[in-house]
């Protein structure tokens, strides 16, 4: 048996949740699998549709943290047929027993932001001292890596495993017909698919597409996701008059999701650093990449190990909106996006799940 115990688990959206999400159901492939899981509006509805087996916790988030951690360590102590345990972030391994665990693999996964603390600090020995417990501690880039290093983590725990992605399924015509009235006859069509957060650096995008539109008269942009950002966004879009140039779009079907990445020439997400946030992957890049769509990242963080520079996309400076602009013009100079999309779905089979599950099970 599997055990994984998350803080982020579908139906909630996200990164996280798709992450933990793809990993559970990878593991399914090789044995029965038991998650421990926070609860959610509409969870309950969505468990029933699983073949594993889920307990949620719910209630007053501090108190959730202890009884799970309570739960975990009573169901451990009763399982004797326990593979290994996964858990997606420090706080979820933090009030587990140790000696509980010591016998068995555990993996715990790091991501960027959440062990970002000054050396020393409160919170950075929190974080050191959660990962004692843990057998092999999981950076989801090379960038990652060297922060856990840098933060005080010790090297030899560390291993590279990059997040997993699903084979992109086949888009319904429905779909395909939805996402051609969203774009209808523009070029370039480029697509971000993110939370509407500082550190995704949607105003600097927004500000580039004002220029590039001098270039590309018949440019459309495209953005998927929530976030605080939202109001902020759409006062940007009114003030550049940039409205027919731009769709802001919520939640939103995955289906369409996906026909959008699909119809897109370019996957534009040009993060940066706000404050301790930094993009410590971007699994969004893999994903575009699956439906033939290349894609221009960030140079502050782990977006150069999902963009394989000047041969799936490019890498700019996310702070400076001239090298977002001079970047985008590169992309599409020659026709040069079709070379890049041909590459990033030849590349996007190396994080498909069946493939990245096997990283894992090798440690074990």
């Amino acid at each position: 048996m599997f055990v994984i115990s998350t803080r982020s688990f579908p139906p909630e959206t996200g990164g996280m949740q798709n992450l933990m999400g793809g990993l559970a159901n990878a593991l399914l492939n090789h044995g029965p699998v038991k998650v421990f899981a926070d609860k959610f509006e509409g969870s309950d509805v969505y468990d029933q549709s699983l073949k594993l087996e889920i307990e949620r916790f719910g209630g007053i988030k501090l108190l959730r943290k202890y009884r799970k951690a309570n739960r975990l360590n009573d169901f451990i102590k009763s399982n004797q047929n326990i593979r290994s345990i996964f858990f997606d972030h420090w706080k979820s391994i933090e009030k587990i027993n140790h000696k509980v665990i010591e016998k068995v693999p555990t993996f715990c996964l790091i991501h960027s932001k959440e062990i970002n603390h000054p050396l020393g600090s409160s919170l950075n020995k929190r974080v050191i001292n959660s990962f004692k417990k843990t057998k092999f501690i999981i950076a989801n880039s090379n960038f990652t890596k060297k922060l856990g290093i840098e933060i005080g983590l010790p090297k030899e725990k560390i291993y590279v495993i990059h997040p997993g992605c699903e084979e992109p399924i086949k888009i319904e015509k429905e779909y395909e017909l939805k996402a051609d009235k969203i774009y209808q006859d523009s070029f370039p069509k480029i697509i971000t698919v993110a939370r509407l957060d500082r550190r995704k650096n949607h105003q600097n995008i927004l500000m580039c597409i004002r220029n590039l539109k001098e270039i590309f008269p018949k440019i459309k942009y495209v953005s998927v996701g929530d976030g605080e950002e939202r109001n902020n966004l759409i006062k940007l879009v009114k003030e550049l008059k940039i409205d027919n140039e731009v769709t802001l779009l919520s939640t939103i079907d995955g289906k369409l999701k996906n026909a959008l990445l699909k119809k897109s020439n370019l996957f534009l997400m040009p993060s940066i650093l706000h404050k301790k946030s930094v993009e410590g992957f971007g699994i969004s890049f893999i994903e575009a990449a699956c439906y033939g769509v290349g894609s221009i990242g960030g140079k502050i963080g782990g977006a150069s190990d999902a963009i394989k520079e000047d041969t799936t996309g490019l890498i700019c400076d996310g702070d400076n909106i001239e090298s977002i602009y001079e970047n985008v013009i590169k992309f599409f100079k020659n026709n040069d996006y079709k070379k890049y999309g041909n590459n990033a779905e030849k590349f996007s089979v190396n994080f498909y799940w069946n493939i990245i599950i096997k990283k894992y099970l090798k440690l074990i």
